[in-house]
């Protein structure tokens, strides 16, 4: 019988980690997209389909312009008690299968190819099959080309009401995507309400202004406005991303010269943290700068002093 072996790496003196940081109170702000809308791009030119997206349209103040791989169907049969389908993605084959009871069939009808079951009809939806083929097979990518927001006065504009005449998305239209893609639309919806992680360091050199750094801190965590989370949300994104359409915020974010991080080093918060963890998104979002992924998380430290940054870890 083999005994576990004591874990041989030395522990580190927390004291000595933190030791050296200013603050015994520090916050970070922590926002996230809880749903989202995914359309063709020619999509919110189409009535129909934008009349069954309206209610999350209307919260959805963020939208990524990117690209997926084009996805076909090319054949479905029957086999061993299973049905197959054959996918070709971005050309390339791919198969998905589920098992099957006795007794089905597959028949067409005028709305395509079903299963047969008694007096059921059944066929896996595009949204299911292309979860499937993200999720079992990584087959899908989403390419990040250009991020934006739009929210107007007390949120009375969403981002399909900014796309309709974005001058970057008919750019991206016009210059062409490869063949085997699709210029595609992904609209976010933020949460509504900020996320505040506060880290307390007993080992910090301040310990005197605590208790005012945590009231600045819930000032902030409750202070902060839908329209300033849009765009902080944005701004960290394409930091983050660096998608090749965007100009504003690649480099200069964080930086104490933007207007948009005032409230945040006014109530000197030490960082700021963006994500998206949705899984039922059915790509994996990619750019050149960040590779495929379910979940992405851009974090920032807000201040260059080590001294100030105790949220991510050192840097190499």
């Amino acid at each position: 019988m083999t005994k576990n072996q004591p874990d041989k790496k030395p522990k580190r003196d927390p004291a000595q980690l933190f030791g050296g940081k200013r603050f015994d109170v520090e916050h970070a702000l922590n926002m996230y997209a809880t749903s989202f809308v995914l359309m063709p791009a020619f999509g919110i030119y189409e009535e129909k389909i934008v009349a069954a997206f309206k209610p999350h349209l209307a919260k959805c103040h963020i939208y990524v312009i990117g690209t997926m791989p084009a996805i076909e169907t090319v054949d479905q049969r029957l086999e061993d008690g299973r049905l197959v389908i054959v996918i070709l993605v971005a050309g390339k084959r791919h198969e998905l299968a589920w098992p099957m009871p006795d007794g089905v069939e597959l028949v067409e009808t005028e709305r395509g190819w079903f299963i047969k079951n008694g007096d059921g009809y059944w066929a896996p939806s595009d949204e299911e099959m292309a979860r499937r083929l993200n999720d079992e097979q990584d087959a899908i990518g989403f390419e990040v080309l250009y991020i934006g927001q739009a929210y107007g006065k007390d949120g009375s504009r969403n981002a399909l009401d900014r796309l309709l005449k974005h001058e970057t998305l008919q750019r991206i239209s016009v210059k062409g995507v490869p063949p085997d893609r699709r210029l595609t639309l992904l609209m976010l919806e933020i949460e509504p309400g900020n996320r505040m992680i506060t880290f307390m360091n007993p080992w910090a050199e301040n310990k005197e202004e605590g208790s005012a750094r945590i009231s600045a801190g819930l000032d902030k965590l409750f202070g902060t406005s839908d329209a300033e989370r849009v765009t902080l949300y944005e701004a960290s994104l394409i930091r983050y991303f660096q998608p090749p359409f965007n100009k504003e915020f690649k480099e200069s974010f964080p930086s104490t010269n933007l207007k948009v991080l005032a409230d945040c080093y006014d109530k000197d918060f030490s960082a700021l943290i963006s994500e998206i963890c949705i899984d039922e998104l059915p790509f994996k979002m990619t750019s050149d700068a960040v590779q495929p992924s379910q979940y992405h998380t851009a974090k920032f430290d807000l201040h260059e002093d080590e001294a100030r940054q105790v949220f991510f870890g050192k840097k190499t």
